[in-house]
């Protein structure tokens, strides 16, 4: 019977330094900040503009993103850089820019395609592969803004939209430019 209680009294003692070990708090932390970070921006609440033209292919926008925490704000700002090229578009305005109509010319195309969505957004996903931050994330005095507990973050993003459109067209998310011809 003292070998059964000594034996479970181990077991525990070893479960225990496992679940509250460094690094299993760790993961869990990481995981929490990441459900945080997507909670955040999961209704892709930001604002999009252009603010400049780039290079040959690409789009230069600003992104306003939404979060209490500017570093996932800012983080954000990429994912949601790509979300706006594909479903929003942007309006012209100086700097000569031109206004840009969305990627996707049908608003449902979102929920119909959701599976692909949810992977081509997930944290690291695919949609990394479109975008660079083009101030190198340093954000100046007048893209951060407090508004009540929240942070409005600006960060300006390239977007390679001729290769997302192609890779989109490919995948059958989005028909071609000929298509309707």
């Amino acid at each position: 019977m003292k070998k059964l209680t000594t034996t479970i009294v181990m077991t525990l003692a070893l479960v225990t330094g496992l679940i509250f070990s460094p690094s299993a708090m760790a993961q869990i932390g990481e995981k929490k900040a990441e459900r945080k970070a997507n909670k955040d921006t999961e209704d892709f609440r930001y604002e999009i503009e252009c603010v400049g033209n780039g290079a040959m292919g690409t789009y230069l926008v600003k992104v306003w993103s939404y979060s209490k925490k500017p570093t996932v704000a800012t983080e954000q700002s990429k994912k949601n850089a790509v979300h706006g090229v594909i479903f929003k578009g942007f309006a012209g305005g100086g700097q000569g820019c031109v206004a840009q109509k969305a990627l996707a010319s049908d608003p449902a195309i979102e929920e119909q395609k959701q599976a692909f969505f949810e992977d081509f957004f997930r944290d690291g996903g695919k949609y990394m592969k479109y975008v660079t931050v083009s101030n190198d994330g340093a954000v100046g005095e007048g893209d951060r803004l407090k508004i009540g507990k929240e942070y409005k973050i600006g960060v300006v993003v390239s977007v390679q939209k001729d290769a997302l459109r192609k890779d989109l067209e490919a995948a059958g998310v989005i028909k071609g430019l000929s298509s309707g011809f």
